[in-house]
C-alpha cells in the first residue's frame, strides 16, 4: 500500500510533539489515556467512537485483535465495545471473529452534513464551477491536524485515491489545508507546527515547519493558496477560503486539475476569480 493509499485507512489521532521534522503515531488510546483524569470525560464512549474511526474502505472487515493493534485498546476493551456498538445496530458480524460497520452508522455523519449550510446547499455552486472550468471542485473544513471534505463535484478523477464526503486528507499539504490553517491564529498555527506529522509524499512536500510557517504567511496575504504536486505527483490545486459574513473562516473552497493540462500562470488567471466568486457565495449561505 502506497503512503497516499495509506490515508485512508488512518482515523483521526491525537496529535504529537515533532522529533526532527517526524512525531511517532499516537494512537487513540495514548489521547483517550490522557484525557481520563476528567470526571465528565467519558472513556467507555471514547473508546467506541476509536473502534467505529478505526474502520476503513481498504479494510472493512476487522477482528477484534486487528481492532486492537489499530486502537491501542485492549482486546477486552475492544470486545465489549464491539458488543455494544453491534446492539446498537452500528456494527455486525457473520463468522464470530470479523466485524463490519453497519448502514446505520452512516447516521452519525448525516447528522453533520444534515446541519451544515455549506455541506446541503453548495452542491450546485461547485457543479455551476465545475462545469466552467471543467475541473473537480470541493469543500473542506478543518479538523485537528485534517481537512474533511463536506461536499464535493467530481468531473475527472486526477488522484490514486478516490475522494468524496468524510474524506480526510493532511492540512500541511493541500491548497484547503494551508489556507485554513493561514487563517488560524499566530498561536494555532505554532500548536499545529508542534504537533503535525510530515510525511514526505513526493520529493516536492514540504515537511520543513519553518518553511511551512513562511508559507502559511504568504497565503495570508494573498488570500489563496497554491499546492503543486506536493501531495501527489501530477496534481496541483488551488484554494481560497470561505468567510462568513463577519468575516470568520470557516470552511476552504478549492479546485483540483492535472499539472500537464493547467499551468500555474493559467491556475491563477483562469481559477482564481471563479473560485473567489464562489467563496463569496458559499460565504452568504453562513448568515
Amino acid at each position: 500500500m502506497g503512503r497516499l493509499e495509506a490515508l485512508k485507512t488512518s482515523s483521526t489521532q491525537a496529535p504529537a510533539a515533532i522529533t526532527h521534522g517526524e512525531t511517532a503515531s499516537l494512537k487513540p488510546c495514548d489521547e483517550i489515556a490522557g484525557l481520563s483524569g476528567d470526571p465528565n470525560f467519558m472513556t467507555s464512549l471514547a473508546r467506541g467512537l476509536a473502534v467505529i474511526q478505526a474502520f476503513s474502505e481498504p479494510q472493512q472487515r476487522l477482528t477484534i485483535s486487528h481492532l486492537s493493534a489499530k486502537t491501542g485498546l485492549s482486546r477486552a476493551a475492544v470486545r465489549r465495545c464491539l458488543y455494544t456498538l453491534t446492539k446498537l445496530g452500528l456494527t455486525g458480524c457473520d463468522d464470530a471473529s470479523h466485524f463490519y460497520l453497519r448502514p446505520r452508522v452512516l447516521a452519525l455523519g448525516y447528522s453533520y452534513i444534515s446541519s451544515t449550510p455549506l455541506a446541503t446547499a453548495a452542491q450546485p455552486v461547485l457543479e455551476h464551477i465545475s462545469h466552467l472550468l471543467h475541473e473537480s471542485c470541493s469543500i473542506a473544513t478543518l479538523d485537528r491536524l485534517d481537512i474533511v471534505y463536506i461536499a464535493r463535484f467530481n468531473v475527472t478523477r486526477i488522484m490514486s485515491i478516490d475522494l468524496g464526503i468524510g474524506s480526510r486528507l493532511p492540512a500541511f499539504c493541500t491548497s484547503m489545508g494551508r489556507v485554513l490553517l493561514a487563517n488560524l491564529p499566530d498561536s494555532d498555527i505554532e500548536c499545529y507546527l508542534s504537533r503535525v506529522q510530515f510525511t514526505r509524499y513526493t520529493d516536492r512536500t514540504i515537511i520543513d515547519a519553518g518553511k511551512l510557517r513562511e508559507v502559511l504567511r504568504g497565503i495570508r496575504r494573498a488570500g489563496f493558496a497554491v499546492v503543486d504536486q506536493e501531495l501527489e505527483l501530477g496534481l496541483r490545486s488551488m484554494a481560497v477560503p470561505i468567510r462568513s459574513p463577519e468575516g470568520k473562516v470557516a470552511a476552504a473552497v478549492n479546485i483540483g486539475a492535472h499539472a500537464q493540462r493547467v499551468s500555474l500562470p493559467e491556475m491563477q488567471a483562469r481559477f482564481l476569480p471563479h473560485l473567489r466568486a464562489a467563496a463569496q457565495e458559499l460565504g452568504m449561505l453562513l448568515r
